[in-house]
């Protein structure tokens, strides 16, 4: 299977063609659902790529559609593939939500964050001191876990065919000394590594910006290659996130997303600011007015 036609990205290109050979058949859910003998909630969790459905399944709804025997083939096959494990799977427990087999299957990702350096630029030691400050309930294992998985992401950049990533920091992200001195530093250098990447873009919203577009908050535009599956924003939480891929709110962030990119420092100034932060960083000023100093 291609690197990019991750399960995740199967399961919902199934689920958006079977929602519409059901609705060109004018058939409800109910019935489709009366006919599996399943409740109406499975097939339209099927139909959101929330559920995977059995090959079996599949050809048992296409049947009801009267959908011809190519394209049955076709989707069957898909099913057959949305139903693979991925690397992540071994992690599960430990992931909410399909935004790593989203992410996994992405052509290109667009990212905004307010806060903290991104799980794709994050080093480890940052990573373990994150996830120890934001995860209060998290046990060793899990932070573990949690850290492997993060690490096994940034495959993505520097694999044969790697994802293009264009991502924008506000300068509180690296104002903020996650993990200490010598984490964030070290820190620092990696987002230097990986910004020299031919297919990475970062670039700093600096303070001296003011008000800007993006001052509602951090977002993530996961861009796909195939034709048939949308585009989709991702806007992290504590409960795992949210999803959003209806046409009008990725015509708004977008825009949005070019709007915060024309305020921030080009690529190779912002590489220069960081640069310039190694050498004095921010979170040691002398003119703080609150912390130790």
């Amino acid at each position: 299977m291609n690197q990019h036609r991750s399960p995740t990205i199967r399961r919902r290109r199934l689920g958006v063609e079977l929602r519409r050979h059901r609705e060109d058949a004018g058939i409800t859910i109910d019935v489709v659902a009366d006919r599996l003998g399943c409740s109406p909630s499975k097939v339209s969790r099927i139909e959101t790529g929330h559920t995977s459905a059995t090959p079996g399944d599949v050809q048992h709804i296409l049947d009801i559609y009267g959908v011809d025997d190519s394209i049955t083939a076709e989707l069957v096959q898909i099913a057959r593939e949305a139903r693979q494990k991925g690397w992540w799977h071994p992690y599960s427990t430990v992931l909410t939500g399909a935004y790593v087999g989203l992410e996994t299957a992405a052509r290109s990702i667009g990212a905004y964050e307010q806060q903290v350096v991104p799980g794709l630029l994050q080093s480890e030691e940052y990573a373990i001191a994150l996830i120890r400050g934001a995860r209060l309930g998290d046990t060793e294992q899990e932070i573990e876990q949690r850290v492997r998985v993060r690490m096994q992401r940034q495959a993505l950049l520097i694999q044969d065919d790697p994802i293009d990533l264009r991502v924008v920091l506000d300068e509180a992200v690296l104002s903020r000394p996650v993990g200490g001195d010598a984490v964030m530093l070290d820190q620092l250098g990696k987002l230097i590594e990986a910004a020299r990447l031919p297919n990475v873009a970062l670039q700093i919203l600096p303070f001296a910006a003011g008000a800007h577009a993006g001052m509602d908050g951090s977002f993530v535009i996961l861009e796909f290659e195939e034709e048939g599956d949308a585009d989709v924003v991702f806007i992290d939480n504590a409960t795992g996130g949210l999803f959003l891929e209806k046409s009008e709110e990725l015509g708004k962030y977008i825009p949005l997303f070019d709007a915060i990119r024309s305020s921030a420092l080009p690529p190779e100034e912002s590489i220069e600011m960081i640069e310039l932060l190694i050498e004095e960083p921010l979170w040691k000023s002398k003119r703080r007015v609150s912390g130790s100093i």
